[in-house]
């Protein structure tokens, strides 16, 4: 027999039930200009991503207003489809385009200032990698054990263990 000890005021779970879990705890989701926050046809990030966009497009030499990350998809990976994410001047005729992040800091460090002073980031998608990273959130994650880019994509049926490749 196992005993469950609760705090004051909670009662224990019906036997077979857990509560699912939230995969954006703990996360600041930030929401494209001119979007719904969870909407389902737009791309969302988080402020770490924002955050180490802005410091790579520094790194890099690219004003926020002279260019912005492309997000998309391609055929391959051990699941079927890989993420791929770079740095373009511009949109595409067709590109969606979201804007993130204007006026809100991202300081580096305590004594570091946010090297793109508070300006928006964009993210541009073409039409076709857009069917499949509608709703998706991009985060970045630094552990001991990992740090890059992490793609929370609910059009994902199956990822394979490295996170950059997924079926839909």
């Amino acid at each position: 027999m196992s005993t469950t000890l609760l705090q004051p005021g909670t009662t224990a779970p019906k036997p077979g039930t857990s509560a699912p879990k939230d995969p954006f705890a703990g996360m600041t989701l930030l929401t494209a200009e001119g979007q719904q926050p969870r909407a389902k046809q737009a791309i969302e990030i988080t402020k770490n991503a924002l955050k180490r966009i802005r410091v790579a497009m520094a790194k890099e030499g690219i004003s926020p207003s002279a260019g912005g990350l492309r997000v998309g998809i391609t055929g391959g990976g051990c699941s079927g489809l890989s993420y791929n994410i770079r740095f373009d001047t511009q949109p595409r005729e067709r590109d969606r385009t979201f804007v993130f992040g204007a006026g809100i800091e991202t300081p580096l460090a305590t004594s570091a200032q946010d090297p793109s002073g508070a300006q928006p980031i964009r993210l541009f998608v073409d039409p076709k990698s857009f069917l499949y990273l509608a709703g998706m959130v991009l985060d970045f994650e630094e552990t001991l054990m990992r740090q890059g880019f992490n793609f929370i994509n609910p059009n994902s049926t199956k990822s394979c263990g490295c996170g950059s490749s997924f079926s839909a």
